[in-house]
């Protein structure tokens, strides 16, 4: 295993706590737009779960993995559910590769006499 991911949770889950105590109002907003997305009641929240951890992969956040893993497993997720979340991902990021390599080249192009 790379990391003890439940003791970096755990850990993370009591930082977060103090920051509350000195930010209550921080964490109050946070708390409002986590809860927004899901109020439409469209996506059940094992999707939402999913979608989060594959916007945790692209934003390399290692506690919002750590986090939204355990929250996609207590929502029925399973590991190949999980898997197909992270090869959208992983598409994704391949795709921003691309779109930004084209930005390159279009850069390249509007050199002088290159």
């Amino acid at each position: 295993m790379m990391q003890d991911w439940n003791t970096y949770r755990d850990a993370l889950l009591e930082r977060v706590g103090d920051y509350a105590k000195l930010s209550p109002d921080v964490m109050r907003g946070l708390v409002t737009i986590d809860g927004a997305a899901a109020k439409t009641g469209k996506l059940e929240a094992k999707v939402h779960e999913l979608i989060a951890l594959a916007v945790a992969v692209t934003t390399r956040c290692d506690g919002c993995i750590a986090v939204h893993t355990k929250k996609a497993v207590e929502h029925g997720a399973t590991r190949e559910e999980i898997s197909e979340a992270l090869g959208v991902a992983i598409a994704l990021n391949a795709g921003a590769a691309l779109t930004y390599s084209a930005r390159v080249l279009d850069a390249h192009a509007a050199l002088p006499n290159k």
